[in-house]
């Protein structure tokens, strides 16, 4: 059997396929090569991937359904479950650039719910959402019950609507669904876009940082380890085709929310530099605070968060001295 990971050449995606052949499992793996960020990292996790005797990996856009169709046409009959990363991401990217969210994250997640309601074997899709579906809500931490009718930004947006596609297959086809919110997920083979990484690489480099705000916005940082271990279960806790609706949501976060200001200070430990800051104003779409409710991963999971924010970041840091020199 072999298990579909869409946007593998991605953060969380290259983590997943690693650890699924970890387990001994076949991986066939998607990716577009979104030039979002520089496509090298991309490529970097992909020939590290590359390297196992259990992975395949296909160039196919999601957004595109005859694409993708072809793209899994041999692997069609062994695919017991996919595991689909692929999307746009960037809640600033959103703002600017809001059509970049139509193929991946709304045609693409259709097409991806299309594909696997044909699969034969297919025991469970497991997909990604977002902490972002939360908005500015003042009600923390947030829990999967919480109203999410308020995104703050396009992303949001799409990662809901996702969502709500994917309620109505299950609904329709009983097809096994399950859906994650990742809260600000951290480490090694991080997106460049990201905070973390972008302070890291400035002060590495004696740079002033780019702050905006004061500093005092909270984020539900999460380390890469844990939110694999997350989505592993997940994987392994399908719902069941006999109930009216086999659809799930979990939160998957570290249930410990900081400050950036907090932040800024262990990255600055961890590079053993003090930064400089350029302070501009708050950006559009960002939100006061994250704070995920673990309840439900719990006690349906086993989900466990394990490691400190200030290890994760010792270990991006170390990660990227080794990266950047190399």
């Amino acid at each position: 059997m072999t298990i579909l990971v869409t946007g593998v050449a991605g953060f969380i995606g290259y983590h997943v396929a690693e650890a699924l052949l970890a387990q001994g499992e076949r991986v066939l793996g998607l990716d577009n090569m979104n030039p979002y960020y520089d496509t090298k990292l991309k490529q970097a996790r992909l020939h590290r991937l590359e390297r196992h005797p259990h992975f395949s990996y296909v160039f196919a856009d999601i957004g595109r359904a005859p694409a993708l169709n072809a793209a899994i046409d041999k692997h069609g009959d062994t695919i017991a479950g996919i595991v689909h990363l692929a999307a746009q991401a960037g809640v600033r990217h959103s703002i600017d650039h809001p059509t970049d969210y139509v193929g991946a994250n709304l045609s693409g997640h259709l097409n991806v719910l299309e594909m696997g309601r044909h699969l034969p074997r297919l025991r469970h899709l497991v997909y990604a959402s977002s902490s972002s579906v939360y908005g500015n809500s003042r009600r923390v931490p947030f829990a999967i019950d919480d109203p999410v009718d308020r995104p703050a930004s396009l992303y949001a947006a799409t990662k809901r609507a996702d969502e709500l596609m994917s309620i109505s297959y299950a609904q329709l086809y009983r097809l096994p669904l399950t859906g994650l919110r990742f809260f600000t997920v951290i480490g090694p083979w991080g997106r460049p876009d990201m905070a973390y990484y972008r302070f890291t690489q400035a002060i590495l480099a004696g740079e002033k940082i780019e702050v905006f705000g004061d500093g005092s916005v909270e984020r539900d940082f999460t380390y890469i380890d844990d939110i694999v271990a997350g989505v592993l279960s997940a994987l392994d806790h399908p719902p069941s085709r006999n109930e009216e609706m086999p659809h799930r949501l979990y939160n998957l976060g570290s249930d410990r929310p900081v400050s950036l200001n907090h932040l800024i200070d262990l990255i600055e430990r961890a590079c053993g530099h003090k930064a400089e800051r350029n302070v501009h104003a708050p950006a559009a779409g960002d939100v006061r605070a994250t704070w995920a409710d673990l309840t439900l991963s719990r006690a349906d999971l086993g989900y466990e968060p394990k490691t400190p924010l200030a290890d994760g970041i010792e270990k991006f840091v170390a990660w990227y001295r080794d990266y950047a020199q190399a």
